[in-house]
């Protein structure tokens, strides 16, 4: 994990974001126990409260589970939660935006895919 301390992004989100992309990415997998908010604070130099502020988040989320008195850890379906989320993410932010700036330029669906098509095509 590494954290910005001069972000603008608060350091609570930091953590809740560098915890949940490692869920995404199978760095902590169903089941699997997350590092303790001791931990991440001790070898990070954040407070204890900030590091507990971002992982209820994902307690929230429902992407882990509190166990009391053994620690967190990755609830079964938290992969597909974020991958669902993202996808939601990638519509709002991308795709309407897309749609939007292609209306504006008087461009039709057809032309838009094509476009999309190419894309694909090169990358």
């Amino acid at each position: 994990m590494q954290f910005n301390f001069d972000s603008s992004e608060p350091l609570y989100l930091q953590v809740a974001k560098q915890i949940e992309n490692a869920i995404f990415v199978g760095s902590f997998e169903a089941g699997e126990q997350v590092p303790s908010t001791t931990e991440i604070s001790r070898d990070f130099q954040i407070n204890p409260a900030t590091v507990l502020k971002g992982m209820n988040i994902l307690v929230s989320d429902g992407l882990i589970q509190k166990k009391r008195g053994r620690g967190m850890f990755v609830l079964e379906d938290a992969q597909e939660k974020i991958r669902v989320k993202r996808k939601d993410e990638f519509f709002q932010d991308y795709i309407l935006k897309m749609v939007i700036e292609a209306k504006s330029l008087g461009l039709n669906q057809d032309t838009v895919i094509s476009l999309v098509e190419r894309g694909f095509k090169q990358k």
